[in-house]
């Protein structure tokens, strides 16, 4: 060991870190690797600014490299300082460098992430809202089985309790269903509903569990509008996202989100998402990362006459559902993946396992798009066995897929 310094998580700190280690390592800054096990935060964000080639190194494979300095299992902060550097030292070609993204992707990638969290405990409360009204509103779940509906809420601020919506005016019904654009149900029938006998609860229940709903009404209507929102942010930044230079730092003629919203199947959420949670993959045209970001390429452990594969654990969580809930999509709209599919589950595969194969082949899609630049076209797909295979260059718009 060198030198050991603490810096505290300000500004100044991070800055005299910078100073330290440039004159513990003088010469030009991108020769000095460092090593971390953390891919994000300020402090990795001042280094890659600073010029210097930072690393992330997963910590499962820093448990596995300090095998390397003792059997017995030791662990402290200055020997696992001794073993990343080691690491970095002797294995350069097993990490990639940090590169700090630009200000467009990460403010997508925040916005994509609050859109889930949103959704999230918008779930959570109209569960909330459910169970409530299951215990004493019961008719009120006929209109909304998930208690999810604005136009259910619009009622009940009106009526909270039986009593009251039972005496609610067709006409008023039919303002709160016009103003949500309701079709599925005529002010009559929802007047009918609410007219149905009521639940006989213990006396002081209803009245109970009438306040709880009142107040998970605003906090819906709140989740609901932010949700609104995020969407809207996240279209503009979508239509005003800039264009990378591809590898040969040519500016292609079509942008990467453009590409990827042509394919079928995939809307702005599930795009921003791949372009937020997977940027490196997309901008180097990558298809096996990108597979792995998704967790669509298998994992083979093999040792002699035995064999396994399985699915892969280690992934992006948030670009696999993303990819999974395109592949449901795409099935729909698609008569390519919808083939795929067929054959998958004829061939006695799951539901799950023929979406990820699906999502395979679209990402090799994908892929090949990108590559190309060019939009895609359900004609331009060929039926070739071989592997993917890169088109000559942005003029040529063909592109062939492999049965992966």
């Amino acid at each position: 060991m060198i030198e050991r310094y603490d810096a505290a998580h300000s500004g100044k700190d991070l800055a005299n870190l910078v100073d330290r280690i440039r004159k513990t390592c003088p010469g030009p800054a991108i020769q000095t690797g460092i090593a971390l096990e953390v891919s994000w935060g300020a402090l990795v964000e001042t280094l890659a600014e600073a010029g210097f080639s930072v690393f992330s190194i997963n910590p499962k494979q820093s448990d596995r490299f300090r095998d390397r300095h003792t059997a017995a299992g030791a662990k402290d902060d200055s020997r696992d300082a001794l073993v990343l550097a080691s690491a970095l030292r002797t294995d350069p070609k097993s990490f990639k460098r940090v590169q700090v993204d630009d200000p467009s992707t990460i403010r997508l990638r925040e916005l994509s992430r609050l859109d889930q969290e949103l959704k999230n405990d918008l779930h959570r409360a109209a569960n909330q809202l459910w169970e409530q009204l299951h215990r004493y509103f019961p008719q009120m779940l006929k209109l909304s089985s998930g208690a999810d509906d604005p136009f259910v809420w619009a009622l009940l601020s009106e009526a909270p309790m039986p009593a009251k919506a039972a005496k609610l005016k067709v006409s008023r019904v039919g303002q709160i269903l016009k103003s949500h654009r309701i079709r599925r149900f005529t002010a009559d029938q929802v007047v009918t509903i609410l007219k149905e006998p009521s639940l006989q609860p213990a006396p002081g229940a209803a009245e109970a569990a009438s306040e709880h709903v009142l107040l998970l009404l605003p906090r819906l209507a709140l989740l609901n509008e932010q949700i609104r929102d995020v969407a809207r942010r996240t279209a503009k930044l979508l239509k005003d996202f800039p264009q990378n230079a591809d590898l040969n730092g040519i500016v292609p003629e079509h942008r990467d989100v453009d590409l990827l919203l042509s394919l079928p199947g995939l809307g702005p959420t599930i795009a921003s998402t791949i372009l937020a949670e997977a940027p490196r993959p997309i901008r180097e045209r990558d298809y096996d990362a990108l597979r792995c970001y998704a967790g669509s390429a298998p994992v083979t452990k093999q040792s002699g006459k035995r064999r396994i594969v399985s699915m892969r654990r280690a992934c992006s969580e948030r670009v696999r559902q993303a990819v999974f809930h395109w592949s449901g999509r795409s099935i729909m709209v698609d008569s390519r993946s919808r083939q795929h599919y067929d054959r998958l589950r004829a061939a006695g595969h799951g539901h799950a396992r023929a979406l990820r194969g699906v999502g395979d082949r679209l990402l090799a899609v994908l892929t090949a798009i990108l590559q190309s630049g060019r939009p895609y076209d359900a004609s331009l797909r060929g039926t070739s066995t071989s592997t993917l295979t890169k088109p000559a260059g942005p003029s040529n718009a063909s592109y062939k897929i492999g049965k992966h």
